[in-house]
This record gives structure tokens, C-alpha cells and sequence, in this order.
């Protein structure tokens, strides 16, 4: 499967300007494309010397924004190149180009006023124009239910092209200046069909839903689960359940949505029914004070 044709411009034509974080298998970078003179955001996957390839999570990702390319979504990151340096003795570097996005949601989140999201106050774009996520000083208003609307239709876009994303937490949803929401980091996404076998271990443990959290059977409603997870943190400023382990996150889970019946127990799964305590349900309003009725309804 030939994915792209990387080519040998990347030292040339992108200057890097910041570094924007590191990840299992490489470094993301704020850089100017020397040609345009815009900023893109550019992902360094280094390969040692001896592997037979491109990490899994690297090909899964190129293959499926390939995928979508011709779509356009706008609430999809763009990957707009791949690049492949020279190789030397120890190494070689594949370079994924995408458009660059000021911040994501964890750090908008942080710059959010208490105790949530008021939709008057909300305002995305803030920070210095050098620093990695800053635009400037540029200012919009954002309210929650705006980037939920965004939320979904990327999620329902997603789901309608057979893929599941199953990695979905504030840091892999960014937010423009203009307070346009684009999901990223496809690392970890599939392309499902209706006998295949998903791996067990995906999803950061506080967004994981209860199949995965049982190593149970799932499909993409696990996605679903990760976004209310992720619209409570919106009101909340802060994850919804934070466990320590996959028994404490589900007895976190419990706590809040109650123990399911045992018909209801998936059968052959890591954790039996019996090592939870029985417990009643609580309403949500308890834990995101700030929800309206429509915004219950939602997150139920």
C-alpha cells in the first residue's frame, strides 16, 4: 500500500519555530512553511535503524486522514504532506505535516474562568503571538454548546466513514483562534466492520468507556462515552472520573451511573460484577452543577 511519496523538502521548506510536545514515537513542532508563509504544525516519527518500518500508529494515521482527504471535514485536522529526511546510521525521520492549530482543548480549558464555560465569557485565542498556542491576542467567543455541535458532527462524520477514532481526550481536540473544533491524533483509530476484533488497551484511561475498561467487546459507541466524558470536563474544568486503575475508573463510574443488572454484565470479561459494591444512581447535575435541562439530556 503505497501511502504517499514523501519527498526530501522538509529540511528546506519548513522552519521549525517551537516545540509543541513529545509522544511515543516522535516531537511536534510549530514551524513556517517557507513557501507560503504560514505556520503548520509538523511531527517528527523517528525510525531506528534495523526496524522493518513506520511505527503502526504512524501508517494507521497517514492511511486514514488519506482516506478522508478528498472529504474536507472541517472538523478534522488536515494533514497536508509527508516528508522523509535523509537516512543515517542510526536512524530515519518521516515528517507529517498538518495545518496548525493555535491550542487544544486542555489549554483552552485551562484559560476558561470558573467554575466552566459561561458562553459570554468563553473567549479562545488567548496567550502571546510567540508562544506555542498563542494567535496574538486575538479573541472570539465560544460557548460550549457551539464546539459540542462541532463535536458530534466530526464524530458522526467519523462513524459514517466506518472508523472509529478510540483515542479521544482534550489533548487530541484542538480549537482554533476562531473557535473552530478539529479532531487529531488518528494514531490509534480503526476502520471497523461487524466481525472484527478491536485491541483491548485503547483510550487514556479517564475517557475509556466501561466495555473497554472490562476488556469487553466494543464498537464505536466508545467514542460516544469519550465525548461526554469530555463535555462534562467543559463545565467541570476538570475530568469527570480520574481513576487510578481500570477497577478504580469503573468503581468511579459505578458511583455516578450505578451498577449495571447482572443480565446487563458482559459475560467473560476481566472484572465479575461481584468485585463492585451495588449502588444507586446519582444525578448528573450533582457532579456539572452548570448543566441545563438540555444539557442533562445530552450527557445521559
Amino acid at each position: 500500500l503505497r501511502l504517499w511519496a514523501p519527498r526530501m523538502a522538509q529540511e528546506v521548506q519548513y522552519e521549525p519555530v517551537a516545540e509543541l510536545g513529545v509522544g511515543a514515537h516522535g516531537t511536534l513542532f510549530k514551524a513556517r512553511d517557507r513557501l507560503s508563509g504560514r505556520f503548520v504544525a509538523l511531527k517528527n516519527v523517528r525510525v531506528p535503524t534495523g526496524e522493518t518500518g513506520l511505527p503502526p500508529s504512524t501508517v494507521r494515521e497517514v492511511a486514514l486522514l488519506r482516506r478522508l482527504e478528498h472529504l474536507e471535514h472541517p472538523n478534522i485536522v488536515r494533514l497536508m504532506d509527508v516528508c522523509a529526511s535523509a537516512r543515517t546510521p542510526h536512524e530515519a525521520k518521516v515528517t507529517l505535516v498538518f495545518e496548525h492549530v493555535e491550542q487544544d482543548l486542555k489549554t483552552f480549558l485551562e484559560k476558561a474562568p470558573a467554575p466552566g464555560l459561561p458562553p459570554d465569557t468563553i473567549k479562545v485565542g488567548t496567550g502571546g503571538p510567540l508562544a506555542p498556542g498563542g494567535t496574538g491576542g486575538c479573541l472570539t467567543p465560544c460557548p460550549p454548546q457551539d464546539l459540542m455541535r462541532q463535536f458530534l458532527r466530526a464524530l458522526d462524520f467519523l462513524h459514517t466513514q466506518r472508523i472509529v477514532h478510540r483515542d479521544l481526550k482534550p489533548q487530541n481536540v484542538l480549537v482554533t483562534s476562531a473557535g473552530q473544533l478539529k479532531v487529531a491524533d488518528f494514531g490509534l483509530a480503526r476502520i471497523y466492520g461487524c466481525n472484527m476484533a478491536l485491541t483491548p488497551v485503547v483510550v487514556t484511561l479517564w475517557y475509556r468507556a466501561p466495555e473497554v475498561l472490562l476488556r469487553a467487546a466494543y464498537a464505536s459507541p466508545v467514542d460516544m462515552w469519550s465525548v461526554g466524558c469530555i463535555f462534562a470536563e467543559m463545565f467541570r474544568r476538570k475530568p469527570l472520573f480520574c481513576g487510578t486503575s481500570e477497577a478504580d475508573q469503573l468503581g468511579k463510574i459505578f458511583d455516578l451511573i450505578g451498577l449495571p443488572q447482572e443480565d446487563e454484565w458482559p459475560q467473560d470479561v476481566a472484572l465479575p460484577r461481584e468485585a463492585f459494591t451495588p449502588c444507586t444512581p446519582r444525578q448528573p447535575r450533582r457532579e456539572v452543577p452548570e448543566l441545563g435541562d438540555s444539557g442533562e439530556q445530552l450527557l445521559l
